[in-house]
């Protein structure tokens, strides 16, 4: 199978999209043309891939990214058996020639719109209307994909969920130490970029450190490099996935400060996934589904769930953390546990895998009968042994 994979909105080496489903389909045997913001981003492809690059779609500048997609799609799509793409704003550059399609749909676009800054605020919602309009017709079109269970009411159909587990490791690299604290992924004010700064200010009086991995929006780079100047925090910027935990193991505790917004409060931020799995205690906001994996699962606790929009909770839990190593060592030994038996990525790997195998095969249809050849009549002469 050749699968076609498309992103402008996404760093080319989005966890997701590059770390488990191209790598799932590449160790499966298919073969994958990615489409990427790769030059943009100064990545680097992988060898395994052909790497196809495009601008990328940020802040308000998008109709030049999804024009150069929209070239680039109808060239190639029709030379693959797939085309999987993760980004809404990819539903105005498909082709009309194009092979199974599967949107991959990572987020509640519609929710998400109202924490966006570069959307003015008077049209968020009308906005979201229309995106979901989009949505719906999308759904009669191709093939979805959903990143989670709370996203099955946005749509009529019965999609498959393919959650955002991670590669559990047999054991964490480090256990977990007493000097810094980290956070994963992309940043902004709804993902708790100012709280975490609030709180990296707070726990360096304490000799603790806040390091931060994650690319930010417009809005926020500029108040991390002014934090990260006066030693608030260290911000390492994007870092690859695998990198990224690499760098995180042995942290006395993983930060998740999500805000309260309709985006977030049916999701499962896989942050917090990505932290248990490598042995971290968690600090998290009580979103729903984050507060119930960190503190109600039968297993046990493994980590704190503090409030909304207040560091200073945030950072009491983390000094609490610090002075009681037990504690510490007990949440990153049962967070641990619980990710290897309910969130290790290979087993969703192999189901999404066949998934998009199954769509493929049923698109083309069931192999043609090669009707087999008759015997000779007695006496008479011998029949075509084939139809023409």
């Amino acid at each position: 199978m050749h699968a076609l994979v498309a992103t402008i909105v996404h760093h080319p080496e989005d966890a997701r999209i590059l770390h488990r489903q191209i790598r799932a389909l590449v160790d499966a045997g298919h073969t994958v043309t990615y489409v990427a913001p790769f030059r943009e981003c100064g990545v680097i492809p992988w060898d395994q891939v052909r790497a196809v690059d495009v601008p990328r779609a940020s802040g308000r500048d998008r109709m030049s990214a999804i024009k150069a997609a929209r070239a680039v799609l109808a060239k190639l799509a029709p030379q693959a058996d797939l085309l999987l793409f993760h980004d809404p704003e990819l539903l105005l550059a498909l082709p009309a020639k194009r092979p199974v399609t599967v949107w991959d749909v990572h987020e509640d676009t519609p929710a998400a719109l109202l924490t966006k800054p570069w959307v003015p605020r008077p049209l968020r919602r009308p906005i979201g209307s229309v995106v979901r309009g989009f949505e719906r017709r999308a759904e009669r079109r191709m093939r979805l994909i959903l990143a989670e269970e709370g996203y099955r009411p946005r749509f009529r159909g019965d999609h498959p969920v393919v959650p955002n587990t991670t590669d559990v490791p047999e054991a964490p690299l480090r256990p977990p130490g007493d000097g810094r604290v980290v956070y994963l992924g992309q940043l902004s004010r709804a993902r708790g970029a100012h709280d975490l700064i609030d709180m990296g200010r707070q726990l360096r009086e304490h000799g603790v450190r806040l390091e931060v991995i994650g690319g930010a929006d417009h809005e926020t780079r500029p108040l991390l490099r002014e934090a990260h100047q006066e030693n608030a925090l260290h911000w390492y910027g994007f870092v690859p996935n695998d990198r990224a935990l690499r760098m995180a193991a042995g942290a006395l505790a993983g930060i998740s400060l999500l805000h309260d917004t309709d985006n977030y409060r049916h999701s499962l931020p896989t942050k917090v996934v990505e932290y248990m799995a490598h042995g971290l205690p968690v600090v998290t906001t009580p979103n729903p589904m984050a507060a119930a994996l960190v503190a109600k699962r039968p297993e046990g606790p493994a980590g704190t769930v503090v409030p909304f929009q207040d560091p200073a909770a945030a950072a009491r839990a983390v000094l609490e953390l610090r002075r009681d190593e037990a504690l510490r060592h007990e949440y990153a030994r049962t967070g641990h546990h619980i990710a290897q038996t309910s969130f290790h990525w290979p087993v969703q790997a192999r189901l999404f895998v066949k998934k998009l195998e199954e769509w493929v095969a049923e698109a083309n249809g069931p192999a043609p009968r090669i009707p087999r050849p008759r015997a000779p009549r007695q006496g008479g002469r011998s029949r075509r042994a084939f139809s023409e």
